[in-house]
């Protein structure tokens, strides 16, 4: 399940929730204030790679 980042619309108040992709935020409340008002924003994330840009390989025992 992915973690959602909601802000209230009321305090701004910005908080995670671990949710089905496929639910909506009915029935959330903001834990601050309580508002039953809050809206999923973007989230910001981060991607790291491997030096030079490609994907490291390693040789497992048994694999030739």
């Amino acid at each position: 399940m992915p973690i959602y980042e909601y802000e209230c619309t009321k305090c701004k108040e910005r908080f995670e929730v671990l949710q089905k992709a496929d639910e909506d935020n009915k029935g959330l409340c903001c834990p601050k204030c309580n508002s039953d008002k809050p809206e999923r924003v973007m989230s910001a994330f981060c991607a790291a790679t491997g030096k030079g840009g490609g994907a490291a390989v390693h040789s497992s025992p048994g694999h030739s």
